[in-house]
């Protein structure tokens, strides 16, 4: 299979896991008018795929790395979709904690598995690039999953995007029987450590440290952003639904789309001169992404806050186009599934807590001031960042 195919039909997988992910953001209101939550419940449905998420990942790192990559991306993907058409069948609140509980178990196991797949097909000089553009999935998926889940709940009723995205996701998996195949390994895991130790050994490496803890401070914003950006725009600017779900998304995920290529370019280059070039290039992300994301939450004006969305993203995909393959530059090729679902885990119970933790901050000081104070974590995993480039990631030669 050619390199660059194996992007392609990566890119789809890849807009599912997002799209199911996302649209439930979307339809929050409904949520609370129909079932009569508060907003902390809301935050928990949120958290509750995280953290499910972030406990499977270890487990499903183990799993990419030891088994067919093929089968574990494809059986998660018709597992999460099974689970998204079961999220249309709710009719209590504890139906959809369970749902998203259930998503997040099935969507931890493609990252690691698709990722190592991808370095495998892809070597130094082309892997930023190759998972730049995978990235760009992530944000197609989520405008997708947005702005359908909007615009359809606002029309059709709230379950009828989760019909959607389940059943199309559900035929994509069967296509990919067929479609996708499984490249040679670089290294065999067979000669590999036990998993406890292939952990240990990802762990033992600093620079891989700074990169979780980085991660989790990333994810930690992002995952405000994608839960309470469409009810915060509904709320301070009386946007629709439908809107509130197509502005949330569509400015900040197209300009971050722009940012993960501008970064897979960039990096490829960089790490041609200096062993910490893709890292570099996620510190420029971070650090130059703080101002927006402060504007974000405190403007008053629609199209300061669009410029505002849309620096935030264009900064944020520098840093996402090298999440994986800075990882992948600094752990053994035979861990590198293993070294992604440490990592996700760890970034996913950090995002996990970031949506009650904004449901209550909201309460006490209101969700703008709330939205604009998460811009001290963006400066803080950015300095930890570079501190870390300085520190572990020197010339060879020096």
């Amino acid at each position: 299979m050619n390199k660059w195919a194996a992007v392609a039909l990566l890119w789809f997988v890849c807009f599912f896991n997002y799209a199911d992910r996302q649209a439930i953001y979307s339809i929050f209101p409904l949520l609370k008018t129909e079932m009569g939550l508060t907003d902390v419940q809301l935050g928990i449905v949120g958290a509750s795929f995280m953290w499910v998420y972030a406990a499977a990942a270890p487990l499903a790192g183990m799993v990419g790395d030891r088994f067919s990559r093929k089968s574990v991306i494809i059986g998660g993907l018709i597992f999460w979709s099974a689970i998204t058409i079961a999220t249309a069948l709710s009719t209590r609140y504890s139906h959809l904690v369970i749902c998203r509980a259930l998503e997040g178990l099935g969507e931890a196991f493609y990252f690691p598995a698709s990722m190592s797949m991808l370095s495998d097909y892809h070597g130094r000089d082309t892997r930023s690039r190759a998972m730049a553009i995978h990235q760009s999935s992530v944000y197609a998926g989520t405008i997708a999953g947005g702005t359908a889940a909007g615009v359809m709940g606002q029309a059709l009723g709230w379950r009828s995007s989760f019909y959607l995205f389940g059943i199309l996701g559900t035929m994509l998996g069967l296509a990919l029987i067929v479609w996708l195949r499984e490249p040679a390994r670089s290294e065999s895991p067979a000669s590999g450590p036990s998993p406890v130790a292939g952990v240990a050994t990802v762990l033992k490496t600093p620079m891989v440290l700074i990169l979780i803890a980085v991660f989790v401070g990333a994810n930690f914003v992002a995952s405000i952003v994608l839960t309470w950006m469409p009810s915060f725009l509904n709320r301070k600017f009386g946007m629709s639904l439908a809107a509130a779900g197509f502005s949330s998304t569509f400015y900040l995920q197209i300009a971050s789309v722009l940012g993960v290529i501008s970064g897979g370019v960039l990096a490829d280059r960089l790490v041609r001169r200096r062993p910490g070039g893709r890292m570099t290039t996620q510190a420029i992300g971070l650090m130059a992404g703080v101002p927006f994301i402060f504007i974000t939450g405190w403007t008053l004006s629609v199209p300061i806050l669009v410029l505002a969305l849309a620096g935030f993203g264009y900064f944020k995909g520098l840093y996402d186009a090298n999440i994986w393959a800075s990882l992948h530059d600094v752990v053994p090729a035979r861990l590198r599934a293993t070294a992604v679902g440490v990592m996700n885990s760890a970034g996913w119970i950090g995002g996990g807590f970031a949506p009650i933790a904004i449901a209550l901050a909201s309460e006490r000081y209101g969700m703008s001031a709330a939205i604009s104070a998460s811009s001290i974590v963006y400066l803080f995993v950015g300095v930890l960042l570079l501190f870390g480039i300085a520190r572990f990631m020197r010339p060879r030669h020096a």
